[in-house]
């Protein structure tokens, strides 16, 4: 029975080097009800299938290394994970921060609501810096704003493009106007990336919005998305509320936006890895 059992866990695929604490739990039982259709899956069939529903193909919603599993070629080294968040405002109404920071590193063993690593894609380098919204919503503090910022000093040392992966809730305001803030340091340092002419990549997952969707989520060389992610600014309510009107159907869907103009295109996460392949090949003639 122990033997059967250890080929629910079986990797994706060859030479995986993701740590065990990283990888996506099973749900209790080893299935999974989609949140779209309703279908229920083996957890084995979902994570095979790049954790996208086999009915419907919903994409669940996945974590950094997970993304570093289906882009890298293999091996990746980790990025500035020194760097974490602590309460440094010490407001008296926000000793609750402290707490939720130390609940989120037990239940993530992540540093912070982004992760950079460096590694090759069809052994051309590049730099991901992937978000995670377990983390406190995937919001954006001052460390995901120093991370971003030191991810574009990195590429433009070595000439390497930049592909970041959202996935927020918007700014930390647990941490005031310095969270807020990052949306003007994160842009200003991407105008200096497109004056060195470095490639940056924006990939938009469910959900991107807030200050994310304001800053560097659309400002990619290449603005793309998850089928059916959700990407905007404020949520559909309060704009009904501002606007008095109501909104189009599959309004803040990535579709949506792509029909709009906002978006490049859409991409499958299965095909994830070999589109960027091309654009970097694309980029890289470019050059």
């Amino acid at each position: 029975m122990e033997k059967e059992s250890m080929g629910w866990f079986r990797r994706l695929k060859d030479g995986i080097q993701t740590a065990t604490k990283f990888k996506k739990e099973a749900p209790d039982g080893l299935w999974h009800k989609c949140t779209n259709c309703g279908e229920t899956n083996t957890y084995k069939d979902l994570r095979e299938n790049y954790f996208k529903c086999p009915k419907c193909n919903a994409h669940e919603r996945i974590g950094s290394h997970d993304y570093f599993e289906i882009l890298f070629d293999g091996k990746s080294e980790e990025l500035f994970d020194d760097l974490e968040s602590y309460d440094f405002l010490e407001f008296t109404d926000l000793k609750s921060y402290t707490d939720r920071l130390e609940k989120a590193h037990a239940k993530t063993h992540l540093a912070d609501a982004i992760t950079v690593a460096t590694g090759k894609i069809g052994r051309k380098p590049i730099v991901v810096a992937a978000m995670d919204f377990s983390f406190i919503g995937g919001s954006m503090g001052s460390v995901v704003g120093e991370k971003i910022a030191r991810s574009i000093d990195y590429c433009i040392e070595h000439q390497v493009p930049l592909m970041i992966i959202s996935k927020s809730g918007g700014a930390r305001m647990m941490e005031s106007a310095f969270s807020l803030m990052q949306m003007a340091k994160t842009s200003a340092k991407l105008s200096q990336m497109g004056r060195a002419g470095i490639p940056y990549f924006s990939f938009m997952t469910d959900p991107t919005t807030g200050g994310v969707t304001a800053s560097y989520a659309m400002l990619g060389d290449i603005n793309f998305a998850e089928p059916g992610a959700l990407i905007g600014f404020a949520g559909p309510r309060v704009i009904k509320e501002t606007i008095k009107q109501d909104l189009p159907e599959g309004f803040q869907t990535a579709e949506f936006l792509l029909e709009h103009g906002f978006l490049d295109f859409i991409v499958d996460r299965s095909e994830l890895r070999d589109k960027l392949d091309d654009l970097l090949t694309f980029f890289q003639k470019a050059a």
